[in-house]
């Protein structure tokens, strides 16, 4: 396949024509497809049905302890709850708080908490003239979006296939003192799927930041999302090297069962040193006496192990690995060889990370909506919407069906072509 930048004008023109063709006849089926938010599918919810049967009346709600579940009490989540999450992130169980359902809350927490009352005696940081952070880029949409309501300045880290630019990061660190935090998904990171290397997260354990209430946030939200369980992804346990490298208290580590279990009533943990978790329970304590125990006895109860987990991320595997591949089937098909795009190709995860020619994603993502198929606001990866290159887009392929992808992604390549192709005709 000949690439769009060798054709003459007039072969760019005739292509365009027979795009245009094509577009306006997805364009009157009126279609309303969505590849936008990386939720499970009804197929997925529909394997955790099962934990709605190991509670009932009948059944004893006393956690291994003798504590009855039902009632106040037990801050930091019941034991076996706590195992059972320190499994899946690779942490002690004294290591770890146990919270409601939602990892991005706990986040939210954390720097409300630090701008109100610091992190571990430092100064608030509402008191201080500036506070910054670091962002990988692309990135969470969501993490980003909690930066910007609590005023912080963000930066720009770029990313490449071993993780974020470390000599970027130790840099910007080590001189100055207003930056406090970085985001990071460390495994099959959103949007692009990236495992950081073993190299980048030691590095990350030895960071040696001016500011001492630099934390890092350590977003594990994919630890067991394999899409391929016979080719995993492995990622060093973030707690152990910051240990060894000295740095114990540099790192929070965030998980959930938000993708396991039921996004909307899972549970969520928040994993750090000893004395992290010693100061942060203090101040939890008068925000809440417990989270619902009963719903951790659930989990507990329907998954019992770290070995029933694996087992149900096999299952979700099953259901998402086909979609993955058709969507990466058609970007080969249709853009291998035309040189307008790039993709990525994650071992896990639920997102793909797309890269079209600068200044086309905005074209793309508004072709693609006006042909009924709604994806991520471009600029959504980076920091304030503002993607410099006007280049990425996140594809969700896990919530609809192989059906619907299907016409999705060939709505989506279509539009790439022909954005691509008016760039170059400058239209």
């Amino acid at each position: 396949m000949k690439a769009y930048k060798d054709y003459t004008k007039e072969e760019l023109l005739v292509e365009l024509e027979k795009l245009n063709k094509q577009y306006k006849k997805y364009q009157n089926k009126h279609l309303e497809l969505n590849m936008a938010r990386g939720k499970p599918c009804k197929e997925q919810l529909n394997l955790s049905m099962g934990m709605m049967d190991v509670l009932n009346s009948n059944v004893d709600l006393n956690c291994e302890d003798g504590t009855d579940c039902r009632n106040y009490g037990v801050l930091g989540g019941i034991d076996e709850c706590k195992r059972l999450l320190g499994d899946i992130i690779e942490v002690d169980k004294n290591n770890i708080i146990i919270y409601g359902n939602s990892s991005l809350n706990i986040m939210y927490d954390c720097i409300s908490r630090s701008m109100t009352h610091g992190v571990l005696g430092s100064t608030p940081w509402a008191k201080l003239d500036k506070v910054k952070w670091l962002c990988p880029v692309p990135g969470y949409d969501r993490h980003f979006a909690i930066t910007e309501w609590f005023g912080i300045e963000m930066i720009n880290i770029p990313m490449d296939n071993n993780g974020p630019d470390m000599d970027m990061v130790e840099k910007l660190v080590s001189e100055d003192e207003s930056i406090k935090g970085i985001w990071c998904v460390p495994k099959y990171s959103n949007p692009d799927g990236t495992t950081y290397s073993d190299a980048v997260v030691k590095r990350f354990a030895a960071l040696k930041p001016k500011a001492k209430d630099f934390r890092i946030y350590w977003d594990n939200a994919y630890s067991v999302h394999h899409l391929y369980p016979d080719n995993q992804d492995f990622l060093l346990e973030i707690l152990d090297e910051c240990a060894k490298a000295g740095n114990p208290d540099i790192v929070y580590k965030f998980t959930s069962t938000s993708k396991i279990s039921f996004p909307g009533s899972g549970i969520a943990a928040l994993a750090a040193s000893k004395d992290n978790i010693a100061s942060i329970k203090k101040q939890l304590s008068f925000q809440t006496i417990g989270f619902d125990k009963v719903n951790q006895l659930r989990h507990v109860k329907f998954f019992k192990n770290l070995d029933g987990i694996k087992k149900q991320m096999a299952r979700h595997a099953e259901i998402l690995r086909p979609k993955f591949e058709l969507v990466e089937a058609i970007l080969e098909q249709e853009l291998k060889g035309l040189d307008i795009a790039t993709w990525t190709k994650p071992h896990g995860g639920y997102f793909i990370s797309l890269d079209t020619l600068p200044n086309c994603a905005k074209c793309v993502i508004s072709m693609c909506k006006d042909a009924g198929v709604i994806l991520t606001p471009a600029g959504s990866t980076y920091p304030y919407h503002n993607d410099p290159n006007d280049s990425n887009i996140r594809i969700a392929p896990s919530y609809p069906v192989l059906s619907e992808i299907e016409t999705a992604s060939k709505i989506l390549v279509i539009s790439i072509k022909i954005c691509s192709i008016e760039k170059y005709l400058n239209l």
